[in-house]
This record gives structure tokens, C-alpha cells and sequence, in this order.
């Protein structure tokens, strides 16, 4: 069975370099943000199944993401498919307020007991259409998608602060190219290519129908 230290290890030497990231990573426990029958796998460098036929992203891809977003502490990001909240609580450890959409309402309701059980206050999951962000919060500073879709909503992209960053996976789902976007004067701009991988579809109004 992998333990913690193995998948920090992993996780360094696919390039992650964070210092910040890397100390959450260490104190955040996966076991906490998986299904109980599944704690046992919670530190290998792979997806599980959460219900819904949901899975979660691969740990090292995460961090990966979470990185390229350059959070520096006081940042307010948006998060758009909250799953069981294990990246929501990385995301809260180095930013000011995540909000997160999670579009399953029971799988909603996981998310926030595993945030509350394990101390993280400065999140807050919301359940609705994550393609159509949250206005109401915006402009956010940084934006995580973690599913795909071949373009990033519109709404998404006009909820994103100027000089603000994006990373989604870009694709039908499947196989997609996780991408790092910038929002620059003429809109957001493709800065540079994260990884491949396979993701769910984003569903929503401004995504593949539900």
C-alpha cells in the first residue's frame, strides 16, 4: 500500500516544485477525500471512483494544475467540479477563498462534510452548473476546471480577472490537453500545455448538455 511520502515523491518527480503546494500536499490527507473502501489506494498516482461516474483527477496532475494557477495567498478562486474536495482543500491552503461548483448534489454535500471535518473554513462548495461560474463572486483571480469541454465557457471566461489564469482540460473527454490560459486585453490566451489526460465531460449550458 502507497503511503504519503511515496506520492510526494511522485509527485516531484513529475516536476512539481512548489514548496507551498508540496507542504499541503504532505498535510491534506487523501484518505480523507476518498470513498472509505477506496482509503486504501487514496496514495497511489491514480484516479478512484466517487459516485455519479465520477472520478477524481490523478494526484500528480492536480498538483500540476494547481500549480500553473501561480497562487501567491490571497487570491480568490473559482473551482468548477468540486468532486470530493481534496483539490478544493489544496486550493484553500494557498489562497485568500475558494468558491466551488459541484453539479451533483449529493456529491455536494460529501464535499463540504469532508471540508468541515478536516478544519477548511475558507471554502465553500456550491451545487449548480459550473459552466456558468458564479457571478455573483466574480471576477475571480484564478480558475480551475476539472472536466472537459473543447473551448472554456464563455461565462468563465468573463468571470476571470484581467492578468488572471485558467487551466481546463480542452477536449471531447477522453483524451484531453490540459491547458494553461491567461485572461490578457483581448481575452483569455493560450500560455502553455500542462498534460494530457483523460477527463470527464463538462456538462452544462455553455458546455455538453446535461
Amino acid at each position: 500500500m502507497s503511503e504519503p511520502q511515496d506520492l510526494i515523491r511522485t509527485i516531484t518527480e513529475e516536476g512539481v516544485r512548489d514548496p507551498r503546494l508540496l507542504e499541503a500536499l504532505g498535510s491534506i490527507p487523501r484518505t480523507g477525500f476518498v470513498p472509505a473502501n477506496l482509503a486504501g489506494r487514496a496514495y497511489e498516482d491514480k484516479p478512484l471512483p466517487i459516485p455519479r461516474d465520477q472520478v477524481t483527477t490523478q494526484p500528480s496532475l492536480v498538483a500540476k494544475m494547481v500549480e500553473a494557477l501561480g497562487l501567491v495567498g490571497s487570491e480568490r478562486v473559482l473551482e468548477v467540479g468540486a468532486g470530493y474536495a481534496w483539490q478544493s482543500a489544496l486550493l484553500a491552503r494557498l489562497c485568500g477563498f475558494v468558491w466551488a461548483v459541484e453539479r451533483f448534489g449529493d456529491v455536494a454535500e460529501v464535499a463540504r462534510d469532508n471540508l468541515a471535518r478536516f478544519g477548511v473554513t475558507n471554502a465553500e462548495v456550491v451545487t449548480g452548473d459550473g459552466t456558468k461560474g458564479l457571478p455573483e463572486h466574480a471576477p475571480y483571480h484564478a480558475i480551475l476546471v476539472a472536466a472537459a469541454f473543447q473551448s472554456v465557457p464563455r461565462p468563465l471566461e468573463e468571470q476571470l480577472a484581467a492578468g488572471g489564469r485558467l487551466v481546463q482540460p480542452v477536449g471531447p473527454g477522453g483524451r484531453e490537453e490540459v491547458v494553461l490560459f491567461e485572461k490578457g486585453y483581448r481575452g483569455i490566451e493560450r500560455r502553455r500545455t500542462i498534460g494530457w489526460a483523460r477527463f470527464v465531460r463538462l456538462r452544462g449550458a455553455y458546455a455538453f448538455p446535461e
